[in-house]
């Protein structure tokens, strides 16, 4: 008999979670409660130079592909929009050489802690940020490279698998 009533109990628990959730909220057309600006891609362009990506605490940049223009000088603002401490879920913004290895570029990193996760001495790094935490902005400027395709990254540990994308310099 016991059992009996920790069991109905527990369907109607199920049932009342599974009425109160699933409903989606009607909402006037045009208003929203996200950002929808389009986060695929940024261009600089001469009147802007300046593009914001962002960083969050599931491992992902908002951007995955920048376009610049050759020689244009060129300023990355990294955000972090998450909530976890720079120790925990650190974020940088890393632009690597053409022709770098990502994984062994990586891995070289990963042991660089005192240095921000960024190898000593390397000659790979174009540009890089600060490491940020939780709610914080850091910035770089450079000069873009000649054209071609450019990798850049979050070095900080094992972020690099989710967290890249491309600089396109035309």
């Amino acid at each position: 008999m016991k059992t009996a009533k920790y069991v109905l109990g527990a369907i109607f628990s199920c049932a009342v979670l599974i009425a109160c959730g699933g409903k989606e909220e009607k909402k006037k057309e045009g208003f929203s409660y996200e950002n929808k600006k389009d986060t695929s891609t940024s261009t600089a362009t001469k009147d802007s130079n300046e593009i914001v990506i962002s960083g969050n605490d599931l491992m992902q940049f908002d951007k995955t592909e920048i376009r610049v223009k050759a020689g244009q000088k060129v300023k990355v603002t990294l955000r972090h929009k998450g909530k976890l401490d720079v120790n925990v879920m650190g974020h940088n913004f890393v632009l690597l050489k053409q022709g770098v290895d990502l994984a062994g570029f990586a891995a070289e990193a990963a042991v660089a802690k005192d240095n921000e996760y960024i190898p000593e001495k390397t000659k790979d790094v174009i540009a890089h940020t600060s490491l940020i935490g939780a709610g914080q902005t850091t910035s770089v400027e450079f000069v873009a490279p000649a054209a071609g395709e450019y990798d850049y990254l979050c070095s900080f540990p094992g972020h690099y698998a989710m967290m890249k994308g491309k600089l396109i310099v035309e």
